[in-house]
Formats: C-alpha cells, structure tokens, sequence
C-alpha cells in the first residue's frame, strides 16, 4: 500500500495501479486508497476497473457517515461513464450525486462538481448561454473553496461557451487561464487531461494554429511525464499528427495517427478523427485505395468522411461525385450536425463533420473544377465573411486562396494574384509548405494567363519541388503537366493553337470557339487548318487524340 501510494504522489500510474490492485486484493482499500486506484486505474486505461473502484469508494463512504465523499465519488464515476457516452448510467449516478447533496444540505466543493455535466449538455444541445452561466457559477464555488480543479473547469466551460457565442478572442483569454491552472500540481491530472484535450480541440476548430501548437507541445511534456498514462495519450498523438500535416512533416504525422488509433478505444469520439487524419494522409499523398478504406473507418466510428472523399474523387477525375457529395454535406441544415449524433453531453469532440470554413474552401475547389464560377464565388463570399468575422491567419489563408481561385476562373488574373499573393505568404508565415506550394501552383496560372510564361514556369518549379519533398503525388502530376505546356510542343504549335486545339478537344464547335476566344470564325478555321498542317492530321478526331496524348486538356 505504501509503495502504491508513493507511485501516486510521484503520478507513475502504472506502478500505483499494479501495488493498490494487488493490495486490494490481499487486503481490501478503502476510502481515499480505493479513489487512488480509480484514478490511477483510469489513467491507465482500465475503464471497468475504474468504475468498480469509484463505486466502491463510493459505498464505503456511505458507510462511514461521510456523504460529501460518497457524493464525489458518485461524481467522478459519472463523468466517465459519459466521457465513454454511457449515458444512462452516467446519469443516474450523476443524480445521486445531486441527491445526496441535496438531502442532506450539504454547501461543500462537490456542489460546484456536479454543476459541470449540466453545463457541457447545455453547449452540446447549443444552449451556450445557460452553459455559461452554469460554468460561471461552478467557478463562484471553487474560489469559494479554493478548489483548483473546478476552477479550472470552470474557466475552460466559459471560454468553450464564449467562443460558440461568437466572442472567440474572450473565450480564447479564458482557455489560455484554464491551461495555466491545468499545469500547476494542485490540479488532479483528471482534470488536467480534460482541460488539455478541449482547450486544444478548441482552438484548431477556432484555426488558431498558435495557440494549438504551443498547448499540444504542454499535453506532449505532461504525457511523457507520467509513466504509464495512456488515457489522454491517443487525444495527444492526433493533434500532434494535424499540426505535423499542417507543417509539411507527413511521415511523422502519419506515424502519430496510426499510433492515435491504436491507443484510442472503439467507443472514443476522437477515434472517427485519428481515422480520417490518416485517409487525408493517404489522399494527398496519392494512395486512394488506402484512403477510401480509411475514411470508411472514419465514418464507422462517427466522422463525416468530406470534405476528404470528395476532394478523393476530384482528384481520381470524378467530378460529377465530388459536386454531389459536398453539395449533399453543405445543403444539410448548418444545425444539423447536433441532431444527427446521438445524444451527447461532451463539448470537446462536438463535431462529428468538418468545420463550415473548411467544407466551404473544398467546395471552392470542386465547383471550379465543375465550371460552376458562380456556385463558387458564393462560397468564397461566405468563407471572406467567416475569415473577417474570426481573423485568424489561417482562416484567411483559406479565403485568400479560395477568392484569387474564383478571380482566376472568372478571367481577372491581376486582381487574383494580388489576393494569391497574400494567402501564400500567410501560408509561409503558419509553415504550411503543402498550401503555400498550392497558392504558387495558382499565381502561376494567373501569370500564364497574362502572359507571363517565365513567371509562371519560376512558380509551377517552386511549387513542384515542394510537393516532390513531401510525396504529394496527385499535386505533383499535376504541376509537372502545367510545366509541360511551357516546353516545346510537337508540331511547334503556337500559344493560340493550343488554346484551340484544346477547345476542340472538348468537344466544342467552331463558333463556340470564336466565342470562347473572342474571334471571327474565320479565324477558327484558319486556326485549325494551320493546327492540321502542324500535326499532320485530317480530322478533329486525330487532332483531340494528339491534344489528349500530350496533355494539353
């Protein structure tokens, strides 16, 4: 007994879990040893011997008269029965915990506990002002007691509620505050794990990179400081893996999902997330059919597998599916997202589909692809509108991209490299080396369009040598064929041949060339007569079959 509680002070979890078992079973605990080897049983990944410990605890306090103990026992046996969404248990114990406190009158710290459930259901059911208040009034009990860790809760509670309220940088004040008192030794690592894990999630839904970074390098060194703890350790590895992908170090990142996944268990809500990290992985990398079965894992374990599949299925050339399937996701009401998902109190893993800003720039893309310019210059509004609302650098890196996209199509390639210019230089600043070589990729068309060959062959190479460093195969194929366009065509071909010839390649007739191009139709003719020369051909058949073989469609 005493070396396991001495493996508890020091937090190696797995020494105190296996010296309190095997005492407990020599023996018997009770009291605060049973609450020990609850904690530690927790931390180490035994759910169910967790559980048998609190209820225990619980029942032998009950027996000693101490109903303040048995209450916070009840407490945090709840709070892991709905961490696993065992939602009927949890409540129930939940509502002993209320009832003891109420039947007996009790004005102790475990009020202020049992006020912390109620709260995360009121922001789970989008009610993000009862939440608040309900937060607010748990911290009055925890200063009134100087309880850490419920004022820790209730700091993390209120800048979760203030955020969905729109008041993101006041919210973001008052996580920053909750991970300050997380750090500290008088917090339980109970509660320091979940403050971690929320205030993190929080701020990559919110995009601030910053702050992200700087909070999963703290979960990071808390993890490796504990032996044995395996409860937060999944949460952790797939945040590190979204801030790995982010900075360009894709094989690192894709070692922390898989290992995410495995640590994670099958009734976890982050485990839906691990999967998808590793589908979008496989996506831009160019192994698809790891990818498909990756997000179907995905979408098993609860994860809305888009915008991921159909950016999937944009860059397999099935763009007709890519349209249906993010039109189906951003048509669903925006509300939708909570009445679909089963009944859940949480708040830290509350979204089951991608953030709006991110199915908003993938719905950009894919409309473009589809020549929709006005569908997607709708959605670039509303991503504009949702960057300034927020103003956060990576948010307007998005719809940065997303307008100079729109500009580009519509034939404004001045206007467009102006607003490129600024999101991949936002993009280098985050150190996002994948979506500033995207950004290049684009100015380069821009220049093209203008005219500027060189410039755009200096921006098609610069963005090719980045997507060779990270492996990004499809990016790759694709800006080596840009680059193709500029080196010497079979045929000698000029600039307004090739735009012919891939006009015809596309099935349009003569006028409808003149037209594209702003040309007589005589025009057209003498444009294909000098193409036919060139090339040797006699039909347009012949003609679209050499503009396919030299990937000028």
């Amino acid at each position: 007994m005493a070396r396991g509680r001495m493996a508890f002070d020091r937090r190696a979890w797995w020494h105190a879990y296996a010296s309190l078992s095997a005492t407990d079973q020599e023996t018997g605990l009770a009291g605060e040893d049973l609450e020990r080897l609850a904690v530690a049983a927790f931390l180490t990944g035994r759910d169910d011997a967790s559980d048998d410990a609190w209820e225990r605890a619980h029942r032998d306090w009950l027996r000693r008269g101490d109903i303040a103990g048995a209450a916070r026992c009840a407490f945090w046996l709840a709070y892991g029965l709905l961490d696993r969404e065992e939602v009927v248990r949890g409540g129930g114990w939940l509502a002993r915990a209320e009832r003891l406190l109420e039947d007996n009158g009790l004005d102790c710290v475990e009020r202020g506990y049992v006020l912390v459930p109620a709260a995360l259901r009121s922001m789970a059911d989008g009610d993000a002002a009862a939440a608040h208040a309900s937060f607010e009034e748990a911290g009055k009990v925890g200063a009134r007691f100087a309880d850490a860790g419920l004022t820790a809760l209730s700091l993390m509670g209120r800048g979760q509620s203030l955020i969905q309220l729109g008041e993101i940088p006041e919210g973001l004040v008052l996580l920053d505050e909750a991970m300050v008192a997380a750090t500290t030794d008088d917090v339980s690592p109970t509660v320091a794990g979940r403050v971690y894990c929320a205030v993190i999630d929080a701020c990559i839904e919110v995009f601030d990179v910053g702050r992200a970074q700087s909070w999963t390098d703290a979960l990071t060194r808390w993890c490796e400081a504990q032996v044995g703890l395996v409860q937060f350790e999944g949460v952790c590895l797939l945040h590190r893996a979204e801030l790995m992908q982010l900075h360009g170090e894709w094989s690192a990142a894709f070692g922390e999902a898989q290992r995410a996944c495995e640590r994670l268990t099958a009734g976890h809500p982050a485990l839906g997330f691990a999967c998808y990290q590793r589908a979008d992985l496989n996506r831009v990398r160019g192994e698809f059919d790891l990818a498909e079965a990756a997000y179907r894992q995905a979408s098993q374990f609860g994860r809305e597998p888009q915008p991921g599949l159909a950016l999937m299925s944009l860059a397999q050339g099935d763009v007709d599916a890519a349209v249906a399937a993010i039109r189906r996701v951003l048509s669903a009401p925006r509300g939708a997202a909570r009445a679909e998902r089963p009944p859940h109190w949480r708040w830290r893993w509350r979204r089951m589909k991608a953030t709006v800003p991110e199915l908003l720039a993938a719905c950009v893309e894919i409309l473009l692809a589809a020549g929709d310019v006005e569908g997607a210059r709708s959605a670039a509004g509303e991503l504009a509108e949702a960057a300034a609302r927020r103003g956060v650098p990576l948010l307007c890196a998005l719809a940065g991209d997303a307008e100079g996209a729109v500009l580009l199509a519509a034939g404004d390639a001045s206007s467009a490299i102006e607003s490129l210019r600024v999101s991949c230089a936002a993009w280098q600043e985050l150190r996002a080396p994948y979506e500033a070589a995207r950004a290049q990729v684009l100015i380069g068309l821009a220049c093209r369009q203008l005219g500027d060959d060189a410039t755009a062959a200096m921006e098609f190479d610069s963005a090719r040598s980045v997507f060779q460093q990270l492996g990004a195969g499809p990016d790759l194929a694709r800006v080596e064929r840009l680059l193709d366009v500029h080196r010497p065509v079979p045929g000698r071909l000029t600039k307004r041949e090739i735009e012919v010839l891939a006009l015809v390649a596309a099935g349009k007739t003569n006028h409808e060339i003149a037209t594209a191009l702003v040309v007589s139709d005589h025009t057209v003719r003498r444009h294909l007569q000098n193409i036919f020369t060139k090339l040797g051909v006699s039909s347009r058949a012949a003609a679209t079959a050499f503009a396919f073989q030299h990937d000028l469609v």
